[in-house]
């Protein structure tokens, strides 16, 4: 068994180029003996009116340039993003307990400059110093999707 992530969205081009470079991934390549993915769709039988509107046109996907994550959808639907989402990806970055939580933090921060740029935005921080010293920043995609960098 394999696992894909598929992420709902209005504007898969968008995101697939910010979760590429947030993932360190790279956009899938079409499958051998296409030169593009509407290539690939149209002679799977997709109906070209299915094809319109930039569907097709770039990949829609991601993948682990290493081949140990899972590859990433961006399956592009008509309503909005209206409600918090039930799944999120947690990001680790920060490198785990074993690691002093003023290193965690300065690695978190890192990372939230290098997405916010991308077009993240920062919801909100956790950070609880004493007792259960955790550090991470709650973030949104480019359509204001959750995720987290801990």
């Amino acid at each position: 068994m394999t696992l894909q992530l598929t992420i709902d969205c209005s504007d898969p081009r968008r995101l697939v180029a910010f979760w590429a470079e947030a993932l360190r991934y790279v956009p899938e390549p079409p499958p051998a003996g296409h030169a593009t993915w509407r290539e690939y769709w149209a002679a799977t039988g997709v109906p070209e009116e299915e094809l319109t509107g930039g569907a097709g046109e770039l990949p829609e996907s991601i993948v682990d340039p290493g081949g140990v994550g899972p590859r990433v959808w961006f399956q592009r639907v008509p309503e909005p993003k209206t409600v918090k989402n039930r799944l999120h990806l947690d990001l680790k970055v920060g490198g785990g307990r074993d690691v002093p939580l003023a290193v965690r933090r300065e690695r978190v921060d890192g990372e939230v400059a290098r997405l916010t740029a991308l077009g993240a935005s920062v919801l909100y921080t956790m950070d609880e110093p004493h007792g259960m010293g955790y550090y991470a920043v709650v973030l949104q995609d480019p359509e204001g999707n959750e995720f987290c960098l801990v």
